[in-house]
């Protein structure tokens, strides 16, 4: 039996809600692949500045560092909202563990579901088929870069886009090796024509497309690109883009599928990972039985396939979740006019019957 340490963080919001039924969505697969859990729950974000003043404890991330993956909930606290000048922020804290567990790329899959095609507000027949692997480079680029700040006034506020060719390049390679696993067609996505960062990343990514001669490379300006993800999204299989770009783009291409609550994200680099739903702590819904677990739950099956070399656990997860959409379930974000109502169901019913699926897929195999 495999023994496995995961490190949870709740965080803020719905964040409980959800990871609960993404612990007990591993919990049920691992029970029919040889795997057993141990979860380690830790502070992150308001809920840890609240315990500790740190958006970050260091317990937090030793306990990270320790661990065989983390599963994230949301970060994020309306207060910050209405108080701009807090210095101590909850966003700080997952910055502050990218840069800790050294995680340099963020994959975000939009796979669209078909039941849910008539949840998205893009017609059917532009979505259908769409099936997009995202790239976004997670510890360089504007949101690091030094100097930042204001001026001694207030009224001037300056920030910093800084990329090394090496940041660059290790994301980008990255990127090549999945297209070679798919349809071998990358679309880089920068602003050259304005920034010179943008222009090294071309240049970078250029050079680097002669190791890969089997995939296609396509270079497009941001503003293009999140033209054409709403005009054709079907024309693109693997995206690479920088850390602004791709948080803009990834949160744009969230809505072809209909719901920030169905996608699952990865965040990488050479040793733990984080996973995690690209939602946020939605405060004004939490505790009230109404977040949708699917993303989070989503999110396990993709912490299966790349953070712990368990891809029979992770399909499971991902067709307990198609069986239980194709049966008609929904919570209140995916429902549509013809939706049955007595199919609508709250977090706590819609993660059971995820769990309630998962058995009898794995008794029907058994069975067979």
């Amino acid at each position: 039996m495999k023994e496995i340490n995961i490190c949870v963080l709740a965080g803020d919001g719905i964040g409980k809600e959800v990871t609960d039924w993404g612990v007990k969505a591993l919990e049920t697969a691992g029970k029919y692949h040889n795997m057993t859990f141990n979860f380690h729950h830790e502070l992150l974000g308001h809920a840890a500045i609240q315990a500790t003043g740190k958006p970050l404890p260091e317990a937090t991330l030793e306990r990270c560092k320790a661990s065989d993956a983390v599963l994230l909930g949301a970060i994020g606290d309306p207060h910050y909202d209405l108080n701009p000048h807090l210095k101590v922020r909850p966003e700080q804290g997952l910055l502050a563990i990218r840069k800790g567990l050294g995680l340099y790329a963020n994959i975000r899959p939009i796979l669209l579901f078909d039941e849910l095609l008539d949840a998205s507000s893009l017609k059917k027949e532009i979505i259908q088929g769409t099936d997009i692997l995202f790239f976004r480079e997670l510890t360089g680029g504007i949101y690091f870069g030094q100097p930042r700040g204001r001026k001694e006034d207030g009224t001037i506020a300056f920030d910093t886009k800084i990329y090394a060719k090496y940041e660059v390049e290790r994301i980008a390679r990255m990127a090549f090796e999945a297209a070679q696993t798919r349809k071998k067609i990358l679309h880089s996505v920068d602003k050259a024509n304005v920034l010179e960062s943008s222009r090294l990343w071309r240049e970078v990514v250029q050079e680097l497309s002669s190791e890969y001669p089997d995939v296609e490379v396509i270079h497009l300006f941001v503003d293009n690109a999140a033209m054409q993800l709403i005009k054709n999204p079907k024309q693109f299989d693997v995206v690479l883009t920088g850390n602004m770009f791709g948080d803009i783009l990834t949160d744009e291409a969230s809505q072809i599928a209909g719901s920030l609550g169905m996608l699952a994200s990865a965040s990488i680099g050479n040793e733990v990972g984080i996973f995690e739903p690209i939602h946020g702590s939605a405060p004004d819904i939490a505790g009230q039985n109404l977040a949708n677990p699917l993303a989070t739950i989503l999110s396990t099956a993709l912490m299966c396939n790349r953070g712990l070399n368990a891809p029979a656990a992770g399909k499971m997860i991902v067709e307990a979740v198609d069986k239980v959409l194709k049966e008609g379930y929904r919570t209140k974000d995916i429902m549509d006019k013809s939706t049955d109502p007595s199919k609508i169901l709250g977090t706590r019913e819609m993660g059971q019957q995820v769990l309630d699926t998962i058995h009898a897929i794995a008794n029907e195999k058994i069975m067979a």
